[in-house]
């Protein structure tokens, strides 16, 4: 029981710090400010609709299509730690992370038609870190057994399910916050979501290369 407490308190919170629902509302509000409420809505709407058949997309098939191309999921957990631990770092230090949006794929998104699915729903809501943290923590999940996968799943959905809410209610966020307290709140959770990525990697060596943990070093 304290094992499945433990693997829901991580699953929860690497996927709702990686999905970043306040950076997901800022993001929104930037992009939707010409538009009256009702568009507005549907533009949230369509955003975590979409980014939620992707995040379960790989969630559920994620270890499948790693099969499908070769790739261990020691490789994908190593290579997925550096990449949360590279998004962890731009949070402390206040940056956009490049694999969330770049400043082309900002400006390229207000130009297009729908904007809900790009750049929100991809890579803004689900990027590259959320489907890494997806598929790891679901293949830990199959050992545990059902309820583990019910959980990454549950958490998958409340991730998204917070953007959306937040999203609804981006004007009265955007009122509320100023820069200094979105920066102070971010940074922590760059924070954990650094010491998080450095127990995939750990993991993922450990799993990969039993001598390291034979010997002593990890």
């Amino acid at each position: 029981m304290a094992d499945l407490l433990s693997f829901a308190l991580l699953s929860f919170s690497s996927i709702i710090i990686v999905v970043n629902p306040l950076a997901a509302t800022l993001i929104f509000v930037s992009l939707t400010g010409t538009m009256d409420r009702e568009a507005k809505l549907k533009v949230a709407g369509d955003a975590s609709r979409f980014a939620l058949l992707i995040l379960l997309l790989f969630t559920v098939a994620g270890g499948w299509i790693l099969q499908l191309f070769g790739i261990s999921i020691e490789a994908f957990r190593i290579a997925g730690g550096l990449l949360l631990f590279g998004i962890g770092m731009d949070m402390v230090y206040a940056k956009t992370s490049r694999t969330k949006m770049t400043a082309t794929e900002k400006y390229e998104g207000q130009d297009a038609d729908d904007i809900a699915v790009m750049p929100l729903a991809i890579p803004m809501i689900t990027g590259p870190g959320a489907i890494t943290s997806a598929i790891v923590l679901m293949n830990e999940a199959i050992d545990m057994g059902a309820a583990a996968i019910a959980i990454v799943v549950l958490a998958a959905v409340t991730a998204i399910g917070l953007s959306y809410a937040m999203m609804q209610r981006s004007d009265d966020i955007v009122q509320r916050i100023g820069q200094r307290e979105y920066r102070a709140v971010n940074r922590l959770m760059g924070m954990l979501l650094i010491a998080i990525a450095v127990q995939f990697i750990i993991i993922g060596l450990r799993t990969a290369f039993p001598i390291l943990t034979t010997g002593g070093l990890i």
